[in-house]
């Protein structure tokens, strides 16, 4: 993943929210049609790329499937990743880190991710407790799908102000790994929501596509 990648991917997450959150005058529109326009069609006839074509062994440079991550160190996994990856221009670009047996995220959400007024998208809020939680097979070393999910919202998570999720493993049932956590605004002060799921541990082969042994 280069630096440029990176780069690019925040700049068009800034660009997201500037569109959505500004009143720009139709001229601005019009200029980056014209500029974005061509540079789309570029990409458009560039080959394809998959984001899974990759081999295990740069998989293992992540903190997925590499050495634990220690107390305080920053996590991550698949740089694409749609609300996680630093290299994804859709995503929510959270930082993730370990505290102790917890994976904790920080994050501002911008206007591009506003549902009511002033206020997240609840989808939004559901898929950042699903990735933060899925963080946490980063510590355990093991690879696993989401199984089951529910949120329970107990205030407006507001846009534009710092969040805190956390994310910790409740107790394992063989392959089953029962997960919650919660969200909180204004610094821990406020519970905005809740989260508890099972995650389902599967074969390493099994959580490579394209893996012979894969069957679907």
């Amino acid at each position: 993943m280069t630096p440029s990648r990176v780069q690019a991917a925040e700049l068009l997450r800034r660009l997201g929210h500037a569109f959505v959150g500004h009143d720009a005058p139709d001229e601005v529109f019009v200029e980056l049609c014209e500029a974005v326009g061509p540079l789309v069609a570029r990409f458009e006839a560039s080959p394809a790329r998959g984001r899974w074509a990759m081999s295990l062994a740069g998989m293992a440079e992540s903190s997925l499937f590499g050495e634990p991550p220690g107390d305080g160190e920053r996590l991550s996994h698949f740089p694409d990743c749609v609300v996680s990856g630093a290299a994804n221009p859709m995503g929510t670009a959270i930082a993730v880190r370990r505290e102790a047996d917890e994976a904790v995220a920080e994050v501002v959400l911008g206007a591009a991710f506003e549902g009511a007024p002033g206020r997240a998208h609840g989808g939004v809020v559901a898929a950042i407790f699903d990735d933060v939680m899925g963080y946490q097979l980063s510590i355990l070393k093991v690879p696993a799908f989401t199984g089951r999910i529910e949120i329970s919202y107990r205030a407006p998570t507001p846009i534009g102000a710092p969040l805190v999720f956390r994310a910790r493993v409740d107790a394992r049932e063989e392959r089953k790994l029962h997960m919650s956590a919660s969200a909180h605004a204004d610094g821990g002060r406020v519970l905005i929501a809740e989260a508890t799921a099972t995650f389902i541990i599967i074969p390493l082969e099994r959580f490579v596509p394209g893996s012979a042994e894969v069957q679907e």
